[in-house]
């Protein structure tokens, strides 16, 4: 079964790391990803822009904003799409991504590909 691993964390706090607490904590998430990558299970991972950089697009209005959508506290920061065997099987990547990078949350959410895209 295919896996959204959707990333949350407190943007400002993140990008606020300097240059080198961004090197380690991808340097140890790279350990992680390696694992995974190795046994096939790792597919596309995503890290996302600040949500300052975000253009939205209010569908009901048709109006476009400069930001993310809504304010919380939490904001998504990237995401990963796992092909894992069972929501357990995701839940055990999810846990050594938090003991690599802790703090925020990892959503689990199952996937189907309605769309392949360009190849």
């Amino acid at each position: 079964m295919k896996y959204a691993v959707l990333c949350y964390n407190d943007e400002a706090a993140v990008f606020s790391w300097t240059k080198e607490e961004d090197e380690a904590v991808m340097g140890r998430l790279n350990v992680v990803h390696e694992k995974w990558e190795r046994a096939g299970k790792l597919k596309p991972s995503i890290r996302l822009l600040p949500t300052s950089a975000a253009t939205t697009l209010r569908k009901k209005d048709n109006e476009v904003l400069d930001g993310p959508y809504a304010e919380t506290k939490e904001q998504l920061l990237g995401f990963y799409i796992i092909d894992v065997d069972s929501l357990e099987e995701g839940l055990q990547f999810a846990r050594e991504l938090t003991a690599a990078n802790p703090g925020g949350a990892y959503e689990l959410r199952p996937i189907m590909i309605y769309n392949e895209g360009a190849r």
